[in-house]
């Protein structure tokens, strides 16, 4: 197989503890074909997308330590066309580039993409997590989006909490994310303002989510492949800062799923498999679903160091599996054009 991993540099990987360069090394131990390309790396070419590559060149010996393949890895750079690579297998940062997805809907008939676009489209921010709250289920936290700032000092001060959690609705790693009391509302309309109000008079929306009890201890990132958990693990916050993100200074401990998080991964799987949403990222506080990651879901690493683990394996497994599937049915279909051509 050959795999483009649609991703940041090659040169801002950490290498310790960097998911997408498991699963890179994962493949090159497999002996397919890596490349590397980034959003503003594609291009088009006589009408076929093109990519910049940074390409792996192939290796006679894998290092088992992810620190010693990135070093040992010898790069080259080649433009390639996208359409030639068997998967693309999404990893950019977020927010979401929509220049990036309307170079790649030119190959989605013709390459295995890992997560769909139209998935990506519709999960890229957290407003999907409301997608899975309804009046009949309370696995959301009371959550409103808004850039109204009257109507969200309203739903402030109407909160029987006295705490909330105000955050970008663009934002990931953690960053932007704080806790609001009642206590402090003089600071609120200030704290909207930077928010909400760009220089340049445009505005962003944020989201203004209850805050649930037991978060000050931290959150749970469970990772879920074709609708199923694959590991999971806790995350706790630094002394100085709220945020359980490792990005922002949190710890990671082991963690057994409750029953009520694998129930909510019950519910919530099989609208992500029907969207195309085949590897993510959820945090769950209380049993409650916080945020569904969807570009490019972390924690591979962590979780293999707590558990002794290669969940990078399974999610290969799942990539080839999926790639033989589609080779399989264009065969069929081919073989059975060919016997209505020739009847």
């Amino acid at each position: 197989m050959n795999i483009c991993f649609l991703m940041y540099p090659w040169e801002d990987i950490d290498p310790e503890n960097d998911t997408s360069l498991a699963l890179i090394h994962e493949c090159v131990k497999r002996k397919h074909g890596v490349a590397l390309c980034t959003p503003a790396n594609l291009t088009i070419r006589n009408s076929v997308t093109n990519a910049f590559c940074t390409v792996i060149n192939r290796m006679d010996k894998v290092s088992a330590s992810l620190k010693s393949f990135y070093k040992q890895a010898s790069l080259r750079e080649e433009m390639l066309p996208l359409a030639g690579f068997d998967v693309i297998f999404m990893r950019a940062n977020p927010p979401l580039d929509p220049i990036m997805l309307n170079f790649l809907d030119s190959v989605k008939d013709d390459v295995f993409i890992m997560n769909s676009l139209q998935g990506i489209r519709e999960a890229n921010n957290k407003l999907y997590t409301a997608a899975f709250g309804d009046s009949h289920s309370n696995i959301i936290p009371a959550t409103h989006v808004s850039k109204n700032k009257r109507h969200l000092i309203r739903q402030i001060k109407e909160s029987k909490a006295d705490k909330m959690i105000l955050k970008p609705l663009n934002g990931f790693g953690g960053s932007g994310v704080i806790l609001i009391e009642k206590s402090a509302m003089s600071s609120i309309q200030s704290l909207l303002d930077f928010y909400i109000t760009n220089s340049d008079g445009t505005s962003n929306y944020v989201i203004l989510q209850e805050y649930i009890e037991g978060a000050d201890q931290g959150d749970v990132r469970i990772l879920i492949l074709n609708g199923e958990p694959i590991g999971a693990m806790k995350r706790v916050p630094g002394t100085d800062d709220h945020r359980s993100n490792v990005s922002a200074g949190g710890s990671v401990q082991k963690h057994s799923m409750t029953k009520e998080e694998k129930a909510l991964c019950k519910q919530i799987g099989p609208k992500l498999v029907k969207d195309g949403l085949y590897f993510v990222g959820i945090d769950v506080i209380g049993g409650k679903l916080v945020e569904v990651n969807v570009m490019s879901p972390g924690g591979i690493t962590y979780m293999n160091k707590v558990y002794k683990t290669k969940i990078q394996s399974k999610v290969i497994d799942f990539v080839e599996s999926k790639v033989i599937d589609q080779l399989q049915a264009f065969d069929r279909r081919s073989r059975l054009r060919n016997e209505v051509e020739n009847a």
